[in-house]
């Protein structure tokens, strides 16, 4: 009985040894296999790494160095870039803008809209130019023209009796003035090779040249320009005597010499013609004047010997004429027999200027051969809006 049951134990011992030992060499078969699908993923990754490095050292090699050092450029300056180098618009055509006053279609003839940061460096220089722009009335329209309503007529009134029969008094009338937007255009070129050259910064270049030739012709229309095909200027319509003025003309004060202020008191003259504009426009009004003006101007004194012109307390603040700004408008006239030379008044109300927001560029590789050809052009209008608003300084005895 011993013998078998030492047997029986024996035998059940070495049966479950067999299943544990299976056991044990599966799962060693199975930890084999992730490690070696683990190098593998590993080997691959690397490899992938390698091929990524590989190509972006061949990328950044081709660059040139002033590329290399650019910031990325968002889509749609590099769509306008390849349409100036080289004509390609297919990146312009698929392009859809999100700005608000650049996101109308791109028309048919080729003109094209500049991108925001094109546009945004042109506006900066021409509002830094030495033009009414910066004093004047300035608003963005979308039509043809732009319709100022005006009323400058008086309303009647009268003492009424408790028992008198009340009289009809006089109704104020209302005038319409219409401002026509005018385009104003510059065709500056550039070669093709100098183009060509990715290093150079086409689009500042392209907006320094346009700002140039944009500021230069709206500061002298404003001032003098004759309202055919470009904005009526300020000094082109009638002017008469401030005591005889009426409405559709400027009003003026003169020095009493011909060509020169009086010899003697000839502050007065600028004494007279702050005080010929009235009151309610005095106190947004400033001078206009060039800068031989006035540099015969700062030498004035009043009787007491004090200078009435005073230089500007702060970094960038005009200079002060009896305590009212002015801006030096290089398209003034000087100061000569019967001449303008000096205006003063509100031109927030007596001068608009309105323009539509966009500016467009047209390429023509064609034209000039071997050079390309920009043609940009922009609407823009101006006129006087407010003819109480505005008085000038004549040189004249009369």
């Amino acid at each position: 009985m011993k013998t078998e049951t030492k047997a029986r134990a024996g035998t059940g011992m070495s049966d479950g040894a067999e299943p544990a030992a299976e056991v044990k060499t599966a799962l060693a078969g199975f930890l084999k296999e992730v490690k070696g699908f683990q190098d593998e993923m590993k080997s691959k990754m690397q490899q992938q790494e390698e091929r990524l490095t590989m190509l972006q050292s061949k990328f950044f090699a081709g660059r040139p160095a002033l590329s290399t050092a650019a910031t990325e450029e968002a889509p749609h300056q590099k769509a306008f870039a390849a349409y100036l180098r080289s004509g390609d618009d297919d990146g312009l055509r698929g392009l859809v803008l999100e700005g608000k006053a650049l996101n109308t279609a791109v028309a048919a003839e080729g003109g094209y809209l500049v991108d925001p940061q094109t546009s945004e460096t042109i506006r900066g220089v021409l509002m830094s130019t030495a033009s009414i722009r910066q004093i004047a009335n300035v608003v963005n329209v979308e039509a043809t023209s732009f319709d100022v309503l005006v009323d400058h007529t008086e309303m009647g009134s009268g003492w009424a009796t408790e028992t008198a029969t009340a009289t009809e008094t006089t109704t104020p009338q209302i005038e319409r003035i219409s401002i026509p937007l005018h385009e104003l255009s510059a065709m500056p070129k550039a070669s093709q090779r100098l183009l060509d050259d990715s290093a150079f910064d086409i689009e500042g270049w392209l907006a320094g040249r346009i700002a140039d030739k944009f500021a230069r012709a709206e500061a002298a229309a404003f001032v003098s320009g004759d309202g055919i095909d470009k904005p009526k200027g300020f000094l082109t319509h009638t002017k008469v005597a401030n005591a005889t003025w009426a409405w559709g003309s400027l009003g003026y004060v003169a020095t009493g010499a011909v060509g020169d202020f009086a010899s003697t008191n000839a502050s007065d003259a600028i004494v007279d013609l702050v005080y010929a504009l009235e009151a309610e426009y005095r106190a947004n009004a400033a001078f206009v004047m060039n800068s031989k003006t006035a540099g015969a101007v700062r030498k004035m004194k009043d009787a007491d010997g004090r200078f009435l012109w005073s230089d500007g307390l702060a970094a960038g603040e005009p200079a002060r004429l009896m305590g009212y700004p002015v801006l030096i408008a290089e398209d003034m006239p000087d100061i000569a027999a019967d001449a303008y030379a000096i205006a003063f008044g509100d031109f927030k109300n007596g001068y608009t200027i309105a323009e539509r927001p966009d500016l467009r560029i047209l390429r023509d590789p064609f034209s000039a051969k071997p050079h390309v050809l920009f043609y940009a052009s922009k609407r823009v209008g101006g006129d006087v809006s407010d003819f109480a608003a505005i008085k000038l300084l004549k040189f004249a005895a009369s």
